[in-house]
Formats: structure tokens, sequence, C-alpha cells
């Protein structure tokens, strides 16, 4: 549905703004039983997403209330937890003795199954994690989409409307493509990834790394995947890569959580795979690390494509616009999209202002500023 702008110049003064005909559609299209009677509502939400707010009357009206009473705090509370955990670090570092001591135990079981060997250790548990991973998140939220239920997340959907319900013959190739890509792809890339690391000389000791290491390792991943998928995401958009590999992963342009994976094989290979795997290569890293590593890059690809921006999860604004538009928004962090301006449509926009994480239920936009 293509929705007109209103000419508020045109307009007394003391007549409402467009926006703030917006917020009260919006309460209507909550409340109601049904949303799929509410087409207007929804488009005028959409739109409502992908225009600035100038209007700085609705801040009252857009910003929860609970927020506005608590945010004074928030900076207050952050700095006496900071100080206690500075003050006593001795109890996070017995905290860490006695996980240490507990996934040292898993670690030893998972690798007497393999046979004491570290490598296939590495080769099962990395397929293993990012399979089980995929399917057992991105079921649940597919699951939700099906079914519909619960209600309330209906709620928190970041392009209101759309799939309701997921088309049924599209979901069945996006499943079909993506087990492709996952296992006739996925687990042959993952033994090169495995033969490489052995000549290499990784680290495939029995003994867990540090925290500290483990966590240097996994910054250096998260910029090394930033660098990568950025710029080979973005080559993707070329006209003569787009029509014949990237436009599949298009196809949805609301899209779901497990069509994170519905891309071209090529695609698939070198945009999606290969920045995962390049900065535990380079480093040699140990297969613990990589394994939680291809944990938290499986659910942030799932959370940014799902298609719902719920309380305490990172949002997922940033992709959910790349997708509407088909353009800018092209890497994971936002970093090099800032750097080079490829997000200064999404800036402009109400989505922008949402791309952060929600510590309040209410799904109303938390205009701040």
């Amino acid at each position: 549905m293509r929705i007109q702008e209103h000419d508020s110049s045109s307009e007394d003064e003391e007549s409402p703004s467009w926006q703030e005909k917006f917020v009260t559609a919006f309460e209507k299209y909550q409340d109601a039983s049904d949303p799929r009677n509410n087409s207007a509502c929804i488009g005028e939400y959409i739109s409502y997403q992908l225009n600035t707010i100038k209007d700085p009357r609705l801040q009252s009206r857009v910003v929860p209330r609970e927020w506005r009473v608590m945010k004074p705090l928030v900076k207050p509370m952050a700095v006496v937890v900071a100080a206690l955990l500075l003050l006593q670090p001795s109890f996070l570092w017995r905290f860490w003795a006695w996980s240490g001591a507990f996934w040292q135990a898993c670690y030893d079981r998972v690798l007497g199954a393999c046979g004491n060997d570290g490598s296939l250790a590495y080769m099962y548990g990395t397929s293993v994690v990012g399979y089980f991973t995929y399917w057992v998140v991105g079921g649940l939220y597919t699951l939700a989409d099906l079914s519909s239920s619960p209600h309330l997340l209906r709620r928190y959907k970041t392009q209101p409307g759309t799939n309701h319900p997921v088309p049924a013959r599209p979901l069945i190739k996006c499943v079909v493509v993506v087990h492709v890509n996952q296992l006739v792809l996925g687990l042959p890339f993952v033994e090169a990834c495995r033969r490489a690391l052995v000549l290499r000389g990784a680290d495939f000791s029995h003994t867990l790394p540090s925290l500290p290491l483990a966590m240097l390792h996994l910054a250096v991943f998260t910029l090394i995947e930033e660098v990568l998928f950025y710029y080979g995401h973005r080559l993707c958009h070329h006209r003569l890569l787009y029509k014949h590999i990237h436009k599949l992963h298009h196809e949805w342009q609301s899209p779901i959580a497990i069509t994170a994976a519905y891309a071209h094989p090529l695609e698939h290979l070198f945009v999606n795979m290969a920045p995962i795997m390049v900065g535990p290569l380079l480093l040699g890293s140990h297969p613990a690390v990589v394994w939680v590593w291809v944990f938290l890059a499986t659910l942030s690809v799932l959370l940014t494509h799902s298609g719902y921006h719920l309380p305490l999860l990172p949002s997922p604004q940033f992709h959910d616009f790349h997708h509407l538009k088909f353009t800018g928004c092209y890497g994971v962090l936002g970093v090099l999209d800032r750097l080079h301006g490829t997000d200064a449509q999404f800036r402009s926009t109400l989505a922008h202002h949402r791309d952060k994480m929600f510590f309040s239920l209410d799904p109303r936009p938390p205009i701040t500023s």
C-alpha cells in the first residue's frame, strides 16, 4: 500500500501532525483482535518507521513512561556495579575458576568421544554447534511466525503485518536451500578449515585457554568479520553480481530468522562462512573458542533476520532496513557503513532511533533524542 505523506504546511498550526495521528493508529492496531484487518494502520506504521521524526511533541508519547522514570537511575547504578566489581576482583576470578573447571570437564568428555583428537573435536563440534543453534533458535522464531502465537510477539515485529502468515512455498524453498548450504557446502568447508588449522599448527591442546585470551580472540574475530562481510556483501550488490547471486537472498523483503543462510552457494561460501572462519585460521584458535564464536555469530545472524525487535535482545533494525530498501547497511557492526556513508539513508529514519536494545516491554519507538 502506498502511503501519501501529509503536507503539514497546508494545515493549521493546532492540527495534529501525521506522526501524532500515527501513534493513535498504532495504538488501535495493537489493541485490535485481528491485525490483518488493519492494513491502513500497518502501512502507516511502516511509513512512519522510514521517516525522520521532527515533531518534539511526539517525544512524551513515544518514550515509555517507565523508561523516562528509570533513565536517570541507569548511570548511577552502572557506576555502583562497576565499582563493586573493581573492588572485589577476587569474586570474578573465583567464579571463573569454578566455571572454568566445569567447562574443562565438559571439554574433556567431548575430546574423549573424539579419540582425544583435538582437530576432530573441532570439526564435529563446530558443525554441531552451528547446525543446532541455527535450527533450534531459528525454529522457535519460525514456529512463532507460523502459529502467530503468542500473539504478544506480533507487537514487536519490525515490519508489522508482514509474514502473517508466512507463505508456505517460499518457506519450504528456504528450508531446502539452507540445508543444501549447511550440509553440502558447510561440512566440506569445516573439514577444509580443520586441515588448514592442522597445517597452521593451531592450539588443539587438552587445556582450555584462559578467559582473557579467549576474549581477545573473540574481539579479533568480530573485527575481521566486519571487514570481510562488509566488503563482500557490498560487492554482491554490484549490478553484475546482484542479479545472478545476491538477489536470491533478497527474495525475502521482510526476512524471518531462518532466511539468514538462504543464499546462493557462492555467496554462502565467500560472504557468510569465510568471514567467520578467517579469524580462527589466522590466530590458530582453540576449538572451544571457535565453538563459542560460531554460536555467537550464528545467534547474531538469526536475530538480525528474525523480524522481531524483542526486549533485552540486540536490535535487528539495521539489517532489516537493508532488506526493506535493498541498499545500504551492508556490515554487521555498522562501523564501516558509518565510515563509507552507506548508512546515511538509515540514519535519517525512525528505524535508526530504534536501533538499540530495549529495556521496556512497550514496543512503541523509544525516541530520546
